[in-house]
């Protein structure tokens, strides 16, 4: 038997981590989720550390930055096409692109697919009460021969949104703060975190895909910056650290692939 619980309404891949993506109709799942999702990051010479937004006081602009594939993705991930914060473009295929990419961020950096071994991030944690003199920044690995920050697909459904609206109403919750691949749309009238409860769980999403859901996800600093007309907020930080413990949304691992799309059932085994 399996529960009806939904259906998707947007998916969302990110080309380079960091930087903003692309929404999708319909994607190809593997086991790495997304096809074509973190495919790409930027390493700093300096300490061969992946540029990442969670950490805003060293890299404080990524989000200005949007990464598109050049061509569909197949077999073979494709180029990107960069849009830089003064409004040009430059491609993967450009011999100049650390040079550029590096004056763009005024750091020294290496554009690089991914990889075999392990990167590591930095992190910017403030203070959820808002005193940003007692944060600190934490040092973690990514997963083996990835750019993902945990998990290879993030979930999250407009029920959760909904409620830190409600909670916050100043505030701008929209899914691109929230940086997730799939998002579900309840057809009950649903309300609140209703995804915490499907931890441990199995969904299946359209005609194939199996989706093992792990953990919550445990949200940073990167939901409070600013990015294209949303403003820099501290306030969504801290409402999700009130309300549900840090966590919008869950992690998930894929038991089975296949394609999805917009409007496919969402359902739990």
């Amino acid at each position: 038997m399996q529960t009806e619980l939904g259906s998707v309404v947007s998916l969302w891949r990110y080309p380079v981590k960091s930087m903003m993506g692309e929404e999708l109709n319909f994607s190809e799942i593997t086991e790495r989720g997304l096809l074509g999702d973190r495919a790409y990051a930027l390493i700093d010479n300096s300490d061969g550390k992946a540029a990442t937004a969670k950490n805003p006081r060293k890299w404080p602009h990524l989000f200005d930055f949007r990464a598109t594939f050049t061509e569909p993705v197949a077999a073979r991930v494709p180029p990107v096409r960069i849009a830089l914060p003064d409004g040009t473009t430059v491609t993967s295929e450009q011999t100049d692109l650390n040079e550029i990419l590096s004056n763009a961020l005024n750091r020294e950096v290496t554009f690089r697919a991914t990889q075999p071994g392990l990167f590591k991030g930095e992190e910017y944690r403030p203070d959820n009460e808002g005193r940003d003199d007692r944060a600190t920044i934490a040092e973690f690995t990514l997963p083996e021969g990835t750019f993902f920050d945990g998990a290879m697909i993030h979930l999250v459904t407009t029920a959760s949104l909904d409620q830190l609206r409600e909670l916050y109403p100043q505030g701008h919750f929209e899914v691109r703060r929230f940086r997730p691949n799939i998002v579900v749309q309840l057809a009950s009238d649903a309300r609140g975190f209703a995804e915490n409860a499907w931890v441990g769980q199995t969904l299946a999403l359209g005609p194939s895909v199996r989706l093992k859901i792990t953990r919550p996800c445990g949200r940073c600093v990167m939901t409070t910056l600013a990015q294209g007309h949303l403003p820099r907020d501290p306030g969504i930080l801290r409402t999700v650290a009130q309300h549900n413990q840090g966590k919008v949304g869950v992690y998930a691992a894929v038991e089975q692939g296949g394609t999805l799309r917009r409007g496919d059932p969402v359902r739990i085994q």
